[in-house]
């Protein structure tokens, strides 16, 4: 299992190669400031998708990935 500091790192990596150094910065301190609930975010995410649409989202994610790498 990955650390959090290296999750952190990897984060920032993801955020500035898409969003910039501008941006992110922007996008941390967005996050920062504001009251950010993952699990509530994850159930609205879902929420109406069945496992299957929800497998078919993460595996068209992973084939994405999997190319850009």
């Amino acid at each position: 299992m990955r650390t959090d500091n290296i999750v952190r790192i990897d984060a920032v990596k993801v955020l500035l190669a898409n969003l910039g150094e501008v941006d992110t910065e922007r996008f941390i301190s967005m996050i920062k400031r504001d009251t950010f609930d993952y699990t509530e975010w994850q159930r609205d995410l879902f929420k109406g998708k069945t496992i299957e649409e929800i497998h078919a989202m993460a595996t068209e994610h992973e084939k994405n990935q999997n190319t850009a790498v």
